[in-house]
């Protein structure tokens, strides 16, 4: 099974919230707790930005990103790459529809992996 069919299987089986986590510009790491969450069929992985504050500075600033969700079996699955800070475009506006809109909409991220693991088992 491909890395990316291994992730969008885990994927299916998500439970519970994410944790998203960034870098500032004194190396001190940010993590916030999120639901507005999408799993693109490249392996991409959307975030909405419902009110992030130093997530969104440290993005800005050009921080890395680390995704990590937890799948059924508590087993653990972490995404790491570059971002991409979306406040407008095709693919925000249709990851917009689909977040609640009694939820803050400001913009989406986009994390393009570039490491991905289950555990400590690198799977790219």
């Amino acid at each position: 099974m491909a890395t990316n069919e291994k992730l969008k299987e885990a994927w299916t089986r998500r439970a519970g919230p994410a944790v998203f986590s960034t870098v500032g510009k004194d190396g001190s790491p940010n993590s916030v707790y999120v639901l507005s969450m999408k799993l693109l069929e490249d392996g991409r992985v959307l975030v909405m930005d419902n009110k992030f504050h130093k997530t969104r500075e440290n993005i800005q600033n050009g921080s890395r990103g680390a995704f990590l969700f937890l799948s059924a079996g508590h087993k653990s699955y972490q995404v790491k790459g570059r971002l991409e800070y979306l406040s407008a475009g095709p693919l925000f506006e249709e990851f917009k529809k689909e977040i609640d809109p009694r939820f803050a909409r400001l913009a989406a991220v986009v994390l393009h992996p570039e490491e991905i693991y289950c555990g400590a088992e690198k799977l790219l």
